[in-house]
């Protein structure tokens, strides 16, 4: 599965800014509304749940939220940069500054898997993800993150 699959040009925001894990969480589902015509409420409360259970926060300042939604008929993904790092109970307690958010169907289990699999390979590249961190442009984030290189990334 190629991100390209996954996530679309409007859906990458830069250097958003946000004061925590709860705040970045709800940006990220108005976002979800405003890019995938999602309701930004049942998506933050599907983070929110998902959360609960253990952080997304995947170590290397990276988190990888992600939840289930019925009115979704494939997965779709949602990425931005921070201005300031946030913690995210990280596995490695470092704060998150790029975040990439996988919102699935309901049913959605091998898609899924595989969707969360190339996101996380994508995302350990240390030099991809300093490359992100580097860039202001959200279109540039976006073809970082879809380039060929990227992803073939580990």
């Amino acid at each position: 599965m190629e991100l390209t699959q996954i996530i679309r040009s409007d859906a990458v925001r830069a250097r958003f800014r946000t004061s925590s894990k709860k705040k970045r969480l709800l940006d990220m589902a108005v976002l979800a509304e405003e890019g995938y015509y999602l309701r930004a409420d049942p998506t933050f409360e599907a983070m929110q749940q998902r959360e609960s259970l253990g952080p997304t926060g995947v170590g290397g300042g990276v988190a990888i939220p992600h939840a289930r939604l019925p009115e979704l008929d494939r997965v779709v993904g949602l990425f931005a940069t921070l201005e300031k790092p946030v913690d995210f109970d990280a596995v490695d307690g470092r704060p998150v500054d790029l975040v990439f958010v996988l919102l699935a169907p309901e049913q959605a289990g091998a898609e899924h898997l595989r969707a969360l699999a190339r996101v996380s390979r994508t995302l350990r590249d240390r030099t991809l993800c300093e490359k992100l961190r580097s860039t202001e442009d959200a279109a540039a984030l976006f073809a970082i993150l879809t380039a060929p290189a990227a992803s073939q990334a580990a």
